[in-house]
């Protein structure tokens, strides 16, 4: 069996009127986050992790921010794509190992409902979908609760 593991990371900023989306769901907040898409930086960690582990760019260069099509797009429907995209080159998502850094919200209580969320969008099992989340401590843009920045660790397989 031939295995492949990628990594993603991906930061967008806090803003006012915006809609916080982490992980594909929805979460009550004084900001959200600023993109041309949802901005669902966790979502979009995993797909450049995805892409990088099947040697296939990133997602700038699938999902560009300069589409129409892809303006306010539900990120969820990018992660669908970038399982498909991956197949297409014989792919398979083995498991995903993800960290959100955030102040606020506490994500805690969260996580179970993304992990089922991201689950359910790659057609995978819960359990192979682990999600942690952290602090700065305060310090830097995280810190300040100007931004929020994901990180996350893929292992796709060989169909």
């Amino acid at each position: 069996m031939k295995i492949r593991v990628g990594f993603g990371f991906d930061v967008h900023q806090l803003v006012e009127g915006r809609d916080l989306w982490l992980g594909g769901i929805k979460l009550e907040h004084t900001k959200g986050l600023l993109g041309h898409s949802d901005a669902d930086v966790l979502i979009h960690a995993i797909c450049d992790a995805l892409l990088g582990a099947a040697n296939m760019r990133d997602i700038g260069y699938h999902f560009p921010d300069t589409g129409s099509e892809f303006k306010n797009i539900d990120s969820k429907i990018l992660l669908r794509r970038t399982v498909e995209i991956i197949a297409s080159k014989g792919y398979s998502v083995g498991n995903i190992d993800a960290t959100i850094c955030a102040e606020r919200p506490k994500l805690k209580m969260h996580i179970p409902d993304m992990q089922q969320c991201l689950a359910d969008c790659m057609d995978i099992d819960a359990d192979d979908v682990s999600i942690k989340a952290t602090t700065t401590e305060k310090l830097g843009f995280t810190g300040r609760e100007e931004g929020i920045s994901a990180y996350a660790t893929v292992l796709i397989e060989a169909k």
